[in-house]
């Protein structure tokens, strides 16, 4: 019975974070997709260079290019959940990037502060380091899952 009972358990868990993995790719995706189409049609390539060049950014127009196609990219790859781990990454490291040059001399809450730029970094992380789970385009092409399963361990057994 006991046997049973875990192996109920831990299917019951590793579907929940499949399903928290999900969540957590579709709210990433939506506002990596958003900003990155506002980066597009809003500032567009040269707008977007100039920001960069005033922040000391090397090859402002190349690193404009690059950062418009990492968060459309990223972005409409973590709602597939496509590749999810190389678009974490990718976008983990572009936020790094804004927190350092942009966000952290402003301090940590919003408007200006790092706290939304960190919490998108760890967030990419998490995905980087989870991958994309069961309900993804990752799972379908490459088969199993994408997380390592834990399992409940059995409680000990106390001496009467």
């Amino acid at each position: 019975m006991k046997a049973r009972q875990t192996r109920t358990l831990s299917t019951l868990f590793a579907r929940n974070v499949d399903a928290g993995l999900l969540l957590l790719r579709l709210a990433l995706g939506i506002v990596f997709v958003l900003h990155g189409w506002q980066k597009a049609t809003a500032f567009g390539v040269s707008g977007l260079s100039g920001s960069l060049a005033s922040l000391g950014i090397p090859f402002p127009g190349v690193n404009a290019a690059i950062l418009i196609a990492t968060e459309l990219g990223g972005g409409l790859a973590l709602l597939a959940g496509a590749f999810a781990r190389v678009a974490g990454a990718l976008l983990a490291f572009a936020m790094a990037v804004a927190t350092i040059t942009v966000h952290l001399p402003n301090g940590f809450f919003l408007p200006n502060g790092y706290e939304f730029t960190l919490t998108l970094l760890l967030a990419s992380l998490a995905v980087t380091a989870a991958g994309a789970g069961a309900y993804s385009v990752d799972s379908r092409l490459f088969g199993g899952r994408a997380f390592v399963e834990t399992h409940i361990p059995e409680a000990p057994k106390i001496a009467a």
